[in-house]
């Protein structure tokens, strides 16, 4: 299963930073067991939200040429507020530096103005082509999946501020 824990990108300045919003629903599946009678957004899914934006900046600072982003490290990872349905969490990622194929970003969410969620992440990025030829159409296909999303997440940055 699959969560795609960005709704929208609501601005982005290429190579630096990205902000985007996570709305949540009460119809979000895990929320049924997290917590019976006091549903919230799990830590763990703030903290992947924020890998997902960290990972739109990079990608595009990239230009897509990579199939496979992926979180290699967490550190400094604060829970500071709950995100409960009804709410949206407001994310905001840095990219503070780059080593190779490694990238560092210094990424928060909030909710209702107060903090919920911060960290330091560092993102890895690769083609599966690297390691095994066979994969470069799979990466091609990625590639252009991510991109696809990627300007359907911007396109309703543009239709909401028309």
């Amino acid at each position: 299963m699959k969560f795609f824990l960005v709704d929208r990108i609501t601005s982005l300045v290429p190579g630096e930073s990205i902000s985007g919003v996570k709305n949540l629903s009460l119809a979000e599946e895990y929320l049924g067991d997290h917590f019976p009678g006091f549903p919230v957004m799990p830590g763990v899914m703030m903290l992947e939200a924020l890998t997902q934006l960290s990972a739109w900046l990079l990608r595009d600072a990239d230009d897509f040429r990579y199939s496979t982003v992926m979180l290699r490290q967490a550190r400094t990872v604060k829970f500071n507020n709950f995100l409960t349905p009804g709410k949206t969490l407001v994310l905001e990622s840095h990219l503070t530096g780059r080593d190779g194929d490694d990238a560092t970003f210094k990424a928060t969410g909030t909710v209702d103005g107060g903090s919920a969620v911060s960290a330091k992440l560092t993102l890895t990025r690769f083609n599966l082509a690297d390691t095994n030829s066979a994969m470069a159409e799979s990466d091609e296909r990625q590639r252009q999946n991510w991109r696809a999303l990627f300007d359907s997440l911007r396109a309703h940055a543009v239709a909401d501020s028309e």
